[in-house]
């Protein structure tokens, strides 16, 4: 039943589009519900009724979802001339707040009933309705008359303030799909950028945009085409490599099968009229109440960017605008206030001059001060007065500073093309402006850093987590670079310095774009490196850029057929290489341990430069790199050392012994480890006789490959000079026990052979505590080949005595260090009668298939790797021919 005074019917039209959402009897709905509203009208293009509907829209799911508890249904109905929202909640036995006695509805003071006030005063109609398990409370907000095709009109202006483009204006239609690929791509868009449709349909919009990027903070290009309406500027590159500025317009949509795409309207940054969307202007309401706004507001309007950079542009545009100017630029002061670094600009080629930095004490002139309001008639009688607009043909412009409590924060200035265009008065309106928004951008900019400080702190954890976890060189240096591409930099290049006397040497090359990397690679090869310079903190390179300049202007010059010099490569790379370094270059020492050992240089495109909390970060993480570096380098310079140690302590060869296989295999554990603690030899000892060795020092690594090399020689030596096998290992017992503490046990199993003419051989063998020679026989049977001994290095007495035997041919003898018999899985040992398990299978294998049965039944007999050093010595008697 409808209340008295309510309207419950509305006028026939035709419903175009719908959306609905439901929303939970919770608080945040309120803020879900106003955000739906708004997203949804300001994708159906009715911007000017979308403030109304969002505060209608609030009012009304409050009462629902707080005031009546139940759930809140949503529905937005689109005719041609209005919208139309419907709330409706589950509580129908709520009665509306109507007075029944009188005109007037609830009271204004009182909380219950203030969503039907602001209906009667907003809505164009309203009504209630009632079912038995549903109330809806319905508005409708009809669009202003106005003639057909117009939006909004400016004032007729002469024709010289017009804005200014190149002949004819081409707008870039780019449709873009949900993935964020290019989907469609107009005959505009070829000639601006250069592509053709088959060339980037189906590509990333992002493969193509030079998207303002810093870590931590702002929005990137994949949440912009999101968004149902964004503005703003941002670049493309063409096909040369070069980053054309554009001014973009996207509108989210979607088809009749309700899949989203985003059109993109794109034109050049300077013909930004063209799309900028004009400046609304404060329509009163019905009954002529002026309406109390904020001066900030009043000057940036409404809602005013939520982040930083936006906040920046559209300061710089209001600027421009409000003094009728041809460009404006707002520039932040670092925290020492003594540089000005520029932050927003319109009008200007602000690809060129974002984050380039000017002094805030320019002269002593009284214009040369940042720090007070300046107004330059014509900047031809003073060059170089405003830094930032040289080159640019403005000729008259007007600054003011931005103070926080009397503390520099930034400084605002509108330009123009014309001389004497500002006086006093355009100064003081513009410093009215920049006093009311100097706290809001000092504040925006100071949660930018704060996110900024935590951005850079994780990427600096990460980043020391990426260098702590490798020591070999080449990765260290390409991590240096992958950690800088794209986030702080376009390009890297690491120098590094061998020692003091060294030149600085180009070792690694990255470029976000990989074919930029070749080309960018050759340029620096073809110029001095930068200087080793050990003083900390970024400096300025210009060779890389200068040297682009002279290549770019010679290739020009080739192809304008002006010089006969031939060119090294086509003029497509030379240009894309020359844009690829033509920004902004900076070189950071890499210093570790006092010592300069190299250096990072970090490159941007064309006219580009760097801020100075990317630098700060730059420098942080130079830092951390360059001891990851230098621990790399010092790293592999003791492995080489260590292993070239280590590769002395094994035999130079094998020899040819007549008649008899030999083959050895040798595993050291440990990393990096080529000699442990086991050791083998053979060895000549004169005509007919061999010696041959295979031994186990306590424990592994160099401590233990010392001994190694003590054993190995001493054997060769004493065994030469005639001494036989208890003799040498006697000598050889006290020779250890001399090296006192360094000393350590030796198990060692030592012969001597004589091969025989008619192919068998004659053995003396002593084994001093190591594990004992098995012989495998032709037929199959294992036995031991000699009897226990004391090992050496413990006593200084040893009684030591040499065993006889003799193979047969086809018979193997094979010798292991215990690291294969104690291979080890669980409490499960592989043992000596393993060992003879697996060799009783070997009959009638070669010496090296033995080896290698051996091997790979330790490896499989247990999953971990192997934790001790192990040596396999195999020798195995040949069968005569024809049994001769």
């Amino acid at each position: 039943m409808a209340q008295p005074g309510v309207e419950t019917r509305t006028r026939s039209s035709v419903i175009t589009a719908r959306a609905a959402a439901t929303f939970d009897p919770v608080g945040r709905s309120v803020a879900t519900a106003r955000a739906f509203v708004r997203d949804t009208l300001q994708g159906w293009g009715y911007a000017d009724v979308v403030d109304d509907a969002v505060v209608l829209t609030s009012e009304l799911v409050t009462n629902a979802v707080i005031h009546a508890g139940t759930a809140a249904d949503v529905l937005c109905l689109r005719t041609d001339d209005g919208v139309r929202v419907e709330v409706a909640d589950r509580y129908p036995e709520r009665e509306i707040p109507i007075q029944s006695t009188g005109p007037r509805l609830a009271n204004h003071d009182s909380e219950n009933g203030r969503g039907l006030l602001l209906c009667a005063a907003l809505a164009t109609r309203w009504g209630v309705e009632y079912s038995p398990t549903r109330k809806q409370v319905w508005f409708q907000l009809d669009l202003r008359e106005r003639p057909v095709g117009t939006r909004s009109a400016g004032p007729v202006l002469p024709v010289d303030l017009l804005p200014t483009t190149d002949g004819r204006v081409r707008v870039a239609v780019v449709q873009i799909d949900r993935g964020a690929a290019i989907t469609s791509w107009n005959e505009d868009a070829e000639q601006l950028f250069g592509y053709g449709a088959e060339q980037v349909v189906g590509k990333p919009l992002g493969d193509l945009a030079a998207w303002p990027h810093t870590p931590g903070i702002g929005t990137g290009i994949a949440e912009a085409l999101l968004l149902s309406r964004w503005e703003g500027s941002y670049g493309i590159r063409d096909t040369n490599g070069r980053v054309v500025p554009v001014y973009a317009s996207h509108l989210r949509v979607r088809d009749t099968n309700g899949e989203p795409s985003t059109v993109c309207l794109l034109v050049r940054d300077h013909e930004r009229a063209v799309l900028q969307t004009p400046q609304r202007t404060p329509v009163s309401d019905g009954g002529g109440e002026n309406r109390s706004r904020d001066p900030f507001e009043v000057f940036i309007g409404s809602p005013a960017p939520d982040d930083l950079d936006g906040l920046l542009q559209r300061t710089v545009e209001r600027a421009r605008d409000m003094l009728d100017g041809d460009s404006a630029f707002l520039l932040l002061a670092t925290d020492d206030e003594t540089e000005l670094e520029v932050r927003a600009t319109t009008g200007l080629p602000s690809a060129r001059q974002r984050f380039a930095r000017v002094p805030v004490e320019a002269g002593t002139g009284r214009y040369g001060s940042a720090r007070m309001p300046a107004v330059h008639d014509d900047l031809a009688a003073v060059p170089g007065a405003v830094p930032l607009l040289n080159g640019t043909g403005m000729r008259s412009v007007v600054t003011v500073p931005l103070k926080v409590e009397g503390r520099l924060t930034g400084s605002l200035g509108v330009a123009a093309e014309a001389p004497g265009r500002y006086s006093n008065e355009e100064a003081l309106r513009l410093q009215f402006a920049a006093d009311r928004i100097a706290l809001a951008v000092e504040s925006a900019r100071l949660g930018e850093l704060e996110r900024l400080r935590r951005g850079s702190l994780s990427f600096l954890v990460e980043a020391s987590d990426l260098l702590a976890g490798t020591l070999d060189r080449d990765q260290t240096l390409a991590l240096m670079a992958q950690m800088t591409v794209p986030t702080l930099a376009t390009w890297c290049a690491v120098y590094t310095i061998a020692d003091q006397s060294s030149e600085p040497y180009l070792s690694y090359v990255l470029h976000e774009d990989e074919d930029r990397i070749d080309g960018l690679k050759a340029l620096l090869s073809r110029i001095d490196p930068p200087d080793p310079v050990p003083t900390p903190g970024a400096r300025v390179w210009p060779a890389p850029a200068d040297a682009a300049h002279q290549a770019a202007l010679r290739v020009s010059k080739r192809e304008l057929g002006l010089t006969s010099t031939p060119l090294s490569s086509g003029i497509g790379s030379t240009l894309a290489t020359a844009s690829a370094v033509g920004g902004e270059t900076v070189v950071l020492p890499l210093v570790a341990r006092n010592r300069v050992i190299g250096m990072l240089t970090l490159g941007k495109p064309s006219d580009d430069h760097f801020r100075q909390e990317i630098l700060e970060l730059a420098e942080d993480l130079s830092r951390r790199a360059a001891l990851a570096l230098d621990n790399a380098r010092l790293y592999s310079e003791r492995m080489a050392i260590s292993q070239s140690l280590q590769r002395s302590l094994l035999p130079p060869g094998l020899p040819q012994i007549p008649g008899v296989e030999v083959e050895v295999i040798y595993r050291a554990a440990g990393e990096g480890n080529e000699v442990g603690g086991d050791f083998y030899d053979l060895f000549p000892i004169r005509d007919g006789a061999y010696g041959f060795a295979i031994g186990d020092v306590c424990g592994t690594g160099p401590e233990a490959a010392a001994v190694t090399g003590l054993a190995r020689h001493a054997l060769r030596l004493l065994a030469r000079e005639g001494f036989g096998g208890p003799a040498v290992l006697e000598r050889l017992n006290a020779a250890i026990l001399d090296e006192g503490a360094r000393s350590r046990f030796l198990t060692l199993l030592y012969g001597e052979m004589w091969p025989q003419e008619h192919g068998s051989a004659i053995l003396k063998v002593v084994c001093a505590g190591h594990p004992l020679p098995l012989r495998l026989r032709q037929d199959g049977t294992v036995s031991p080949a000699a009897e226990p001994q004391p090992l050496l290095g413990v006593m200084d007495d040893l009684e030591l005595y040499e065993q006889t035997i003799t193979l047969d041919p086809g018979d193997v003898l094979l010798c292991v260090t215990d690291g294969v018999t104690e291979r080890r899985e669980g409490t499960r040992m592989l043992g000596d009668d393993g060992l003879i398990d697996v060799l009783t299978t070997c009959t009638g294998l070669t010496a090296g298939a033995v080896a290698a049965r051996v091997l790979r039944a330790v490896e499989r007999f247990a999953a971990e790797p192997a934790s001790d050093d192990m040596a396999i010595l195999a020798m195995r008697l040949q069968e005569p021919l024809n049994g001769v």
